[in-house]
C-alpha cells in the first residue's frame, strides 16, 4: 500500500518535469524552424561568411578581426614599392585611384615625433558605386573602398582592408547584376593586396 503511494507520488511528480521535457523540445523544434526561415531570407553565401568571420573573431577576440582582410608584404619590399604595385595593379582592374592619407605624416606632425609607416589607400569603381548607392544609400558609407599600408611593431608591412564578402552575402540577397559587379570589384580588390604585397606589377 505505502509503496504504491510512493510510486503514485513519485508518477504525481514526474509530470512536470515531463511536460517541461516536451516544451523544451517544442521550442527547439520552433527556434530550428525559425532559425531556417531567417536562413532562407539571407544570400545563399551568408552561413559560410560568418562561420568565417566567427572563427577570426574566435582567433583575436577581436571584432575587427572579423570584418578585416590582412595580408602580409613580403619582406625586403619597402613601402613605396608596394603603393607603387598597388597604383599599378588598380589601373590593369579598372579600378580609379581615389586618393591617400599618410596617416603616419599627421600624427608626426601633431607630436613632432616619427611615427611608424601607416597609411590609407583608396580606390574605386565609380559605375559599381554608383549601383551600390542607387541600392541603398547607407553603402556610401563604405567607399571609396580603402586598402592600408600597416607597419607593426617590429618592422613588418601589412596590407588591410574590410572583408567585402561580408557586405556581398551577408544579408538578403543583391540583386543580380550588382552582385556580379561587387564581386568583380571584391576580387579586383584581393588581387591588388595580394598581388601587391609580393610587389607584382
Amino acid at each position: 500500500m505505502s509503496e504504491n503511494k510512493g510510486l503514485g507520488l513519485f508518477g504525481l511528480l514526474s509530470i512536470p518535469f515531463a511536460l517541461l521535457g516536451v516544451a523544451a523540445l517544442a521550442g527547439a523544434g520552433f527556434a530550428y524552424v525559425q532559425y531556417s526561415n531567417f536562413m532562407q531570407r539571407l544570400d545563399p553565401g551568408a552561413q559560410e561568411v560568418y562561420t568565417q568571420a566567427f572563427e577570426r573573431f574566435m582567433r583575436d577576440l577581436d571584432p575587427a578581426s572579423a570584418m578585416v582582410k590582412q595580408v602580409r608584404v613580403q619582406d625586403g619590399l619597402t613601402p613605396d614599392e608596394v603603393v607603387e604595385s598597388l597604383k599599378s595593379l588598380a589601373v590593369q582592374h579598372n579600378l580609379f585611384f581615389a586618393g591617400e592619407q599618410p596617416f603616419y605624416k599627421q600624427v608626426s606632425a601633431v607630436t613632432g615625433m616619427p611615427y611608424r609607416y601607416v597609411a590609407f589607400y583608396s580606390f574605386c569603381d565609380a559605375r559599381v558605386g554608383a549601383q551600390m548607392a542607387d541600392y541603398n544609400n547607407i553603402y556610401t558609407a563604405f567607399m571609396p573602398c580603402r586598402i592600408a599600408l600597416v607597419q607593426d611593431a617590429d618592422g613588418t608591412l601589412w596590407l588591410q582592408m574590410m572583408e567585402l564578402d561580408l557586405l556581398i552575402h551577408g544579408g538578403k540577397p543583391l540583386p543580380a547584376d550588382l552582385k556580379a559587379n561587387a564581386i568583380r570589384v571584391r576580387d579586383a580588390l584581393n588581387t591588388l593586396i595580394e598581388g601587391a604585397a609580393k610587389g607584382e606589377f
